[in-house]
């Protein structure tokens, strides 16, 4: 079934990575008839738990919601050194804060900005 979006802000414009652009131009051209007002997957949501139930059991690796998988790009976007505004806007957060509830996830982050604060303090004090 086709909703209306939550909020106003999750009609945006997302800009992929290119692999990704290659995949869907692919996958689209093995699609026999397809029109442009056509859904481009044709997958259920139980379909959905069913291969991540079995993706995650192949991995050894716990399984997760669907949607967890929206946090793992945002967990990776943060790690990846992106602002919480970018990536906010990036995923429709109503608010910067709600990005940056995902702080908590990269604890070695505190330890590089000492380090390098302590490198910094270091440089300017040479001169």
């Amino acid at each position: 079934m086709i909703t209306d979006p939550k909020t106003p802000k999750s009609k945006r414009n997302v800009s992929m990575p290119d692999f990704l652009c290659e995949e869907l131009k692919e996958y689209i051209g093995r699609l026999y008839g397809f029109l442009p007002t056509d859904r481009i997957f044709h997958l259920t949501k139980s379909f959905l738990h069913h291969e991540m139930t079995r993706g995650a059991g192949k991995a050894g690796v716990k399984r997760i919601r669907i949607h967890d998988l929206r946090h793992s790009h945002v967990s990776l976007l943060i790690s990846m050194g992106f602002s919480a505004v970018s990536i906010g806007n990036r995923v429709g957060h109503e608010s910067v804060d709600i990005t940056f509830r995902y702080a908590h996830m990269f604890p070695t982050e505190q330890i590089q900005m000492a380090e390098l604060l302590n490198a910094e303090f270091k440089e300017g004090t040479k001169e």
